[in-house]
C-alpha cells in the first residue's frame, strides 16, 4: 500500500467541503482529479469513506477514523516543508476560531501577545457563533476554539478560560432607565434584540433571564454584535451583551446599561479536538492561552 499525501489531502478537504465541486474549487484541481484521488484511496483501504446522497458526500464511520490520522500526517508534512522557513522554531499555520464576542474583543489581544512572546506569525482567525466554531473543530478545519457559549461534545475538550461580564443595555432614553432600585420584574414584556440561535450570548440569555421572565418578546434576532447595538441604539428594544463588546457604545452615550440583582458572570472556554494532532505549535499557544490574562 502506497498512499500518497495528495490523496490524503483531497480525503480531509472533501470530509470538509462536502461535495466533490466545492473540495476541487478548494484545492485548483479538476473535479476528475479530486475523484480519482478519492476513489483510489477507498480501493487501497478496501473500505468507503463516505456516503454518497445526491451530489453529496458523507463522511461515514470508517472516514471519521481515518480523519484525525490525516489531519495529523498532513500536519507534521507541512511542518517539514515549512522547517527552514522561519527564523524561529516554531511552524506551521495556526487556526484559530472563536465566537463572535471574544473573536472581537479578545482574541486579537491574544494573538498579539503570542506574537510578541514566540516570534510567531503565521495564524489565522475565524470568527462566528459558538456552534459554527464547534462543528469547524469537529471537521478538523480548526486547530482551537475560544467560545462564550457552554459546549458539550463527546470528541470535544472544553476547558474553562477566561471570565466575562454581561449587562443588560438599551436606550438612554427608554423607561427603564428611570426606575429606581430596578427588579427584573420590571423587564415584563419587553422586547429584546438578540442574536442569532447557536449564539452564546444569546445561549446566555436563554439560561440566565428568560426563564426569570413570565413575558418577553424578541424584536430583532441579528448575527453581528454591532448589529445589535445599532438597534438599541435605535430603541428597536433591549438586549443582553457582554460589557466588553458595549463599553465604547456607552460612552459614547448611544446605549445606556441597567443594573439588576442578578448575577451576570459568564466564562468563555477554551476547546479542541481530542485527536487533534498537537504539533510543538499547538501545544505552546495551548499553554500560554491558559496562562495568559487579558488587561
Amino acid at each position: 500500500m502506497n498512499i500518497a499525501l495528495k490523496q490524503l489531502k483531497v480525503f480531509v478537504t472533501v470530509a470538509q467541503e462536502k461535495t466533490i465541486t466545492a473540495a476541487a474549487e478548494k484545492l485548483f484541481l479538476s473535479k476528475p482529479a479530486v475523484s480519482m484521488a478519492l476513489s483510489e484511496l477507498e480501493k487501497q483501504l478496501d473500505h468507503k469513506l463516505f456516503d454518497r446522497n445526491n451530489n453529496r458526500l458523507i463522511i461515514n464511520e470508517q472516514g471519521k477514523r481515518l480523519l484525525p490520522l490525516a489531519d495529523e500526517l498532513l500536519a507534521r508534512s507541512n511542518a517539514i516543508e515549512n522547517l527552514f522557513d522561519q527564523a524561529g522554531p516554531l511552524t506551521g499555520k495556526l487556526k484559530v476560531g472563536s465566537s463572535d464576542t471574544v473573536g472581537n474583543q479578545v482574541t486579537p489581544f491574544l494573538l498579539r501577545d503570542f506574537r510578541l512572546e514566540s516570534l510567531h506569525r503565521n495564524q489565522t482567525l475565524f470568527i462566528s457563533n459558538t456552534a459554527q466554531i464547534c462543528h469547524k473543530l469537529m471537521e478538523f478545519e480548526l486547530d482551537i476554539g475560544l467560545v462564550e457559549g457552554k459546549v458539550q461534545h463527546s470528541d470535544l475538550v472544553v476547558q474553562p478560560w477566561l471570565c466575562d461580564q454581561m449587562v443588560i443595555a438599551c436606550h438612554p432614553q427608554h423607561p427603564l432607565t428611570k426606575i429606581k432600585n430596578l427588579q427584573l420584574s420590571d423587564l415584563e414584556n419587553s422586547e429584546w434584540v438578540l442574536r442569532e440561535i447557536g449564539s452564546g450570548t444569546r445561549e446566555f440569555f436563554l439560561n440566565r433571564i428568560s426563564p426569570r421572565l413570565d413575558k418577553w418578546t424578541t424584536s430583532f434576532e441579528l448575527n453581528t454584535t454591532e448589529a445589535i447595538i445599532n438597534c438599541v441604539s435605535a430603541d428597536l428594544g433591549i438586549t443582553c451583551i457582554s460589557q466588553r463588546a458595549i463599553t465604547h457604545a456607552v460612552e459614547e452615550q448611544r446605549v445606556a446599561i441597567l443594573t439588576l440583582p442578578l448575577d451576570m458572570n459568564r466564562q468563555y472556554w477554551l476547546l479542541y479536538h481530542q485527536e487533534k494532532y498537537q504539533s510543538p505549535l499547538l501545544k505552546l499557544f495551548l499553554e500560554f492561552c491558559q496562562q495568559w490574562q487579558f488587561d
